[in-house]
């Protein structure tokens, strides 16, 4: 069973709720949201009734629909239904999917008052008018947000047990690891780039130890995934289809900005707006805004008609790249694994940045200043954080990376603001000119 961080969150949850408030995970479709909760009733409750609304009994949707007003009669109905005894405060019951059945959302509130039992609710989709509308959203709610697996919970998923310490350890103490083990971390981190964070995809490749096994589970979830849009994108389905089909072609360009003028030369981003934050809210997504003005608070000067469209796996978007080709023609697994790739390399590491801080909580935001009479003032920053008062660039690099012109000039211009200033890239960790180099493996510690 792989191991997740949110597991540990779920039972803080727990632990610190004691029945005042339900848990709401909200993740992608495969991200391995329903496996999750059920590891938890198992192991954490005398006993539990999961309730899955994309497969639910006509006599249970009538039960939340009709009969929930009488919560006694409510119990009692849905314990003889799962032929589950349902015990106080040592019960959990589960809401599978609840964004299809809007109205068991509304029920938390009076359920969580009622105070018998633990709830725990997951979804995707969760902020769409259709999933919301003509229902009161319950302040009942503790939010947890359910991401891929990250480079860690991977390692840990393939026996690496004792790397991470190792590798936190050494950054903390800004020491180079040693070309040997710089080179085995950079191994596994390929692999994880090759596999990506999908559950489905890393217990395939611990079965099948085969990339074109991992690759045939990574297409299944993409069609998956175009087949929701079709379900559930409503009118906004060939929009949403024309961005999602496009991210590749946008990272693989060098400057990474989502350019609408390919889908469409008339295309207007107040016609696309719905359809980016339909993939957001999917969390299939992670958008990246610019920051035009940078400083600790930077969502006050984001350009939200200006931004990057990343994939929320990188795994999925390194099969997304070869969806043309038959993929037992093709030698780009080969090429990533043996560090032979060139074309691609920075739309995958960007990706994959992008990727491991979204999982940490950062929100995202880069920086672009453009200038056509004067070429020298352009800049181009691929992230920013924000870190004890001041602003941290982070650059992305290649194999090939040699200088970084754009943050130089960044850290001039915005000299009061910048405290530390990081590159990731393919080398071992250094901190030369100020500037501290890591490995691309520890993007997780930022």
């Amino acid at each position: 069973m792989l191991r997740r961080k949110a597991y540990d969150k779920m039972l803080e949850w727990k632990k610190k709720s004691s029945g005042s408030s339900a848990l709401l995970i909200n993740g992608a479709r495969r991200v391995g949201k329903s496996f999750l909760c059920h590891q938890f009733a198992k192991n954490e409750y005398k006993t539990s009734i999961i309730i899955d609304f994309a497969n639910i009994p006509k006599e249970i949707g009538q039960l939340i629909e009709e009969e929930s007003y009488d919560l006694d009669i409510f119990f009692m109905k849905l314990s003889a239904f799962f032929g589950t005894i349902l015990h106080d405060r040592e019960s959990l019951i589960v809401f599978d999917e609840i964004q299809l059945l809007p109205r068991a959302r509304q029920l938390i509130k009076y359920l969580v008052a009622d105070g018998r039992y633990d709830y725990i609710e997951t979804g995707s989709l969760l902020s769409i008018k259709r999933n919301v509308e003509d229902i009161v959203i319950p302040s009942e709610e503790k939010h947890l947000n359910l991401f891929p697996l990250d480079f860690e919970e991977f390692l840990w998923a393939i026996g690496e047990e004792a790397t991470i310490p190792f590798l936190k350890e050494m950054m903390l103490k800004k020491k180079p690891l040693g070309q040997m083990l710089h080179q085995k971390n950079l191994n596994l981190f390929r692999q994880y780039l090759l596999v990506g964070g999908m559950p489905q995809a890393v217990n395939k490749f611990l079965e099948e130890k085969s990339f074109l096994e991992v690759d045939e589970v990574k297409r299944n979830i993409l069609t998956l995934y175009r087949n929701d849009v079709a379900k559930y994108a409503g009118r906004n389905q060939n929009k949403v289809l024309a961005i999602f089909d496009e991210i590749p072609g946008q990272l693989s360009k060098k400057e990474k900005k989502y350019t609408l003028s390919s889908i469409s030369k008339s295309a207007r981003l107040r016609e696309y707006e719905d359809a980016f934050m339909w993939l957001d809210d999917a969390m299939i997504t992670n958008t990246c805004f610019n920051a035009t003005d940078p400083n600790v608070g930077l969502a006050l000067s984001s350009d939200y008609n200006t931004r990057k469209c990343y994939m929320a796996d990188t795994g999925l978007l390194v099969t997304q790249s070869l969806l043309d080709n038959d993929h037992l023609e093709n030698t780009l697994y080969k090429e990533i694994l043996f560090n032979k790739i060139s074309i691609n390399e920075g739309m995958l590491m960007e990706n994959v940045v992008a990727q491991t801080l979204r999982s940490n909580g950062h929100k995202l935001y880069f920086y672009s200043r453009s200038d056509k009479k004067n070429r020298a003032n352009h800049m181009e920053i691929d992230f920013l954080l924000s870190k004890n008062g001041k602003i941290v660039p982070v650059e992305v690099k290649s194999s090939a990376y040699r200088k970084h012109s754009s943050l130089d000039k960044f850290r001039g211009k915005y000299i009061n603001r910048v405290g530390e200033s990081i590159i990731l890239y393919q080398k071992d960790l250094a901190v030369r000119e100020g500037v501290l180099h890591l490995p691309i493996y520890m993007t997780m510690f930022l």
